[in-house]
């Protein structure tokens, strides 16, 4: 499965990946899926909101175990984010089958559309539209850097736009979702452990700061005449890593657009995107406010207009403690060792689905803690290790 996925949307220059949602990289990605569940004789299909689900056993008998995660990427991303979870879901299976597993329940595995936000700029769509966490008149109003929205990039692949939204019929046949995701941190590593549990997503959002001066030439204009928005950028990029530093939180401008990005012109116009997270509300609030703080002083001191506006936001995530201990008490059975619980600064499908049916993660081990680029990587045998452990958890919810 590795070896026919991984070309899929891969950059010569980076060897990261470019799977967007809805180019022609994502519709290479689905039919992948799609060919990986009829090989294995699942019913496929596709939701209103792009979403991919492959059946085994009846979808309208209620209380399906689902498993699974996402196949786009963010710009030159890893193999594994994202990934990894649909593979595993479908090795998985594989491994109940050799087991001579009964179920006893329908099972699903789902690849969730346009999870990274690369090309819309808002995270989870596809999940978000289904759980009524994002309306249709709001997906609407995405679009990408070239102007294209997403409902005309959704028809030109293929897709009726106009079916997008809420889902509860389906949720509500849904009984527990488990994702395995490959961890973003270095908890597992450090801990010795190949797989462990989630036991919260940190609170975190999106804000675009927008920058405005004025364009004059940069070789004729004084300094003190100048109304230079990039100086004003970058000073709040410093002070995003100063309030993260105070708060134990992170915070990060890893987004930037400059208007009219000539390399002899001062820019009329910095637009930068601000990722923040932390362990709980108040520090995240407390960064969030601190960096907005210091933007509107350096603004004020350099005759810059700031505007301030808030793109997504998620807040802290705890996941079911009864599906988490059920899954610590199959996974207990199965090694006799406790698994360890973390948390992660990291958003997930899972997340956003945990408001509306019982929700739990895997994670598996990331020897570098590296994610979000070519670097990122896991070990074979923590693989391996990842796909039993998500078959014994499987086998304890759908065949018991």
């Amino acid at each position: 499965m590795w070896r026919s996925l991984r070309p899929i949307g891969r950059s010569a220059a980076s060897g990261g990946y470019r799977r967007y949602a809805w180019t022609e990289a994502d519709a290479d990605c689905r039919l992948w899926f799609r060919m990986q569940a009829e090989a294995r004789r699942l019913d496929v299909e596709t939701d209103r909101n792009g979403n991919q689900w492959a059946w085994l056993g009846d979808p309208t008998a209620g209380d399906a175990v689902v498993t699974g995660s996402h196949l786009d990427s963010v710009p030159d991303g890893g193999a594994f984010d994202g990934p990894l979870g649909v593979v595993s879901a479908f090795a998985a299976l594989d491994e109940l089958r050799a087991r001579g597993a009964v179920f006893k329940r329908p099972l699903a595995i789902v690849n969730f559309g346009d999870e990274e936000g690369a090309r819309f700029g808002l995270a989870c769509v596809g999940s978000r539209l289904t759980a009524g966490r994002l309306t249709k008149e709001q997906a609407y109003e995405l679009r990408d850097a070239d102007g294209i929205s997403l409902p005309q990039a959704m028809e030109a692949a293929g897709h009726d736009p106009a079916t997008i939204g809420a889902d509860p019929e389906r949720l509500a046949k849904i009984g527990a979702f488990v994702e395995l995701h490959v961890e973003q941190g270095r908890a597992l590593d450090l801990s010795g452990d190949a797989v462990g549990l989630a036991s919260a997503i940190w609170p975190h959002g999106r804000w675009r700061y927008d920058f405005a001066g004025e364009a004059n030439h940069a070789g004729t204009t004084r300094l003190v005449d100048r109304r230079d928005p990039m100086l004003t950028y970058a000073e709040t990029v410093l002070a995003a890593r100063r309030e993260a530093e105070l708060a134990g939180a992170v915070a990060t401008f890893g987004k930037i657009a400059v208007e009219p990005n000539g390399v002899n012109a001062i820019p009329s116009l910095v637009r930068g995107w601000l990722d923040a997270r932390a362990a709980d509300q108040g520090s995240l609030d407390q960064v969030i406010a601190g960096v907005e703080a210091a933007a509107r002083d350096y603004a004020g001191r350099h005759g810059i207009d700031l505007a301030v506006t808030r793109e997504s936001f998620t807040p802290v995530v705890d996941f079911s403690d009864t599906l988490r201990d059920e899954l610590a008490k199959i996974l207990g059975e199965k090694t006799g060792e406790k698994t360890p619980v973390l948390g992660t600064g990291a958003g997930h499908d899972a997340g956003i689905l945990s408001e509306s049916i019982p929700t739990a993660m895997l994670f598996v081990r990331n020897p570098t803690g590296v994610s979000h680029s070519p670097a990122e990587f896991a070990a074979e045998d923590d693989c391996v290790a990842g796909v039993l452990a998500l078959a014994d958890v499987l086998e304890g919810l759908a065949c018991r």
